[in-house]
């Protein structure tokens, strides 16, 4: 197997394939598991010993971020720079040692109770930092801020990642949780900054088509600084774990700046259009965790982790399956249309952000069952985009010129 992207098996033809496929069986498999996990521990009598070493609340934001997250990640970068920078795409042999490192980890840590600290430790760090070797090597053919600041992401991701495994080591004592709060919103940053690129972007190009009087998208370089600067500075407060009235302040800031941003974007001429509203109800759960997240500090209404949930379900959650869905069929030839199962997948996973950041707190005499409905929403979503995508993933795009019948 050689790594000429025009004479690969097509599962490794592009970097979308394999890491859109693993992330939406992933992000089955983990919630799965985390919720029959809690499911069997909160039955009386019985106790289940897990195979995961360190706190179980760690290990089910780890893989959500660093499993679930930075397969998505990992598909869209090596499937974007090229698109980008007409640097050679990642394939072959290449992409298929990348995505072993993904599966390495992944395994590390489901069995991490039975292996040493420092095993754990190498597989799951290893893959992360061979992406952004590969991404830099991709965005140094057409160096431009713009797109190197993705190359910042991912080593700031990476330092992160040896944060949370320095606790798990007894090196550190108190960094895993605020690096895991710090990571939610680094990728939260990463979706307000595509997000900003691709959803006016692509409803402009829809709308054009409706004639000439039809209102367009707009954007504003100053709000896009404000709201991009002040969701910066909220990762760095969560890393450096000030919280209460600071926290607060920059987090209405981002919400404001963020909601004010969509308001521009025209999300309500998409409502016909699923692969359009996706994107803009996405974006929207951005504004709303932020908001969420600054009254949390402010007043204690609400729960950090019940507005860290509606921003890494909600925004982070259905911004990737949006993207990966229309990701998947334009790079395979496919007309840029999803069938109705897979709306009903973007309802879904906005539904289990809903349930599992309000329900807590509405219905707090039923907490674990708003955990388990909230799990049960999500892995119906991603089970619907992983059974209806799989094929197209899997399978050869459709010809540039099909034959006439």
């Amino acid at each position: 197997m050689n790594s000429d992207p025009d004479r690969q098996v097509p599962f490794l033809s592009y970097g979308f394939r394999p890491f859109f496929l693993f992330a939406g069986l992933y992000a089955v498999l983990a919630i799965a598991a985390w919720t029959g996990w809690l499911a069997l521990h909160d039955m009386p009598g019985v106790w289940i010993t897990p195979t995961f070493a360190g706190p179980p609340q760690q290990w089910h934001a780890h893989e959500m971020i660093f499993g679930f997250g930075m397969a998505v990640v990992s598909g869209f970068m090596l499937t974007a720079v090229p698109s980008w920078t007409g640097a050679r795409r990642i394939a072959g042999t290449p992409l298929l040692l990348l995505a072993l490192l993904w599966l390495a980890g992944r395994a590390a840590i489901w069995f991490s109770a039975f292996l040493p600290p420092i095993v754990v430790a190498i597989a799951d760090l290893a893959h992360l930092p061979v992406l952004a070797v590969m991404v830099l090597g991709g965005l140094m053919v057409r160096p431009a801020p713009r797109n190197l600041v993705f190359f910042v992401f991912l080593a700031l991701l990476t330092v992160a990642n040896v944060m949370i495994h320095a606790e798990w080591w007894d090196f550190t004592s108190d960094t895993a949780s605020p690096a895991l709060d710090a990571a939610v919103l680094l990728l939260a940053l990463m979706v307000a900054i595509i997000g900003g690129r691709v959803v006016p972007a692509f409803t402009r190009n829809v709308l054009v088509m409706r004639g000439p009087s039809t209102a367009l998208p707009r954007s504003f370089a100053w709000l896009d600084r404000v709201s991009l600067a002040s969701l910066a500075i909220l990762a760095g407060l969560a890393a450096a774990q000030i919280e209460g009235p600071p926290t607060a302040l920059v987090a209405g800031v981002a919400a404001a700046g963020h909601l004010g941003r969509l308001s521009f974007w025209r999300g309500m001429a998409t409502g016909g259009a699923p692969i359009l509203w996706s994107l803009h109800l996405a974006y929207l759960f951005l504004g709303l965790g932020l908001a969420a997240l600054a009254l949390a500090h402010a007043t204690g209404m609400l729960a950090v982790s019940a507005a860290l949930h509606l921003l890494a379900i909600g925004a982070i959650g259905g911004m990737t399956l949006a993207m990966m869905t229309r990701a998947a069929l334009g790079h395979t030839g496919r007309p840029l249309r999803v069938v109705r199962p897979i709306a009903g997948a973007y309802a879904l996973v906005a539904l289990a952000a809903l349930v599992r950041a309000l329900g807590v707190d509405l219905l707090p005499g039923h907490y674990m069952a708003v955990i388990y409905v909230a799990g049960i929403l999500w892995v119906a979503g991603f089970g619907i985009f992983s059974a209806v995508y799989a094929p197209i993933l899997v399978g050869p795009p459709l010809p540039k010129n099909p034959p006439s019948a």
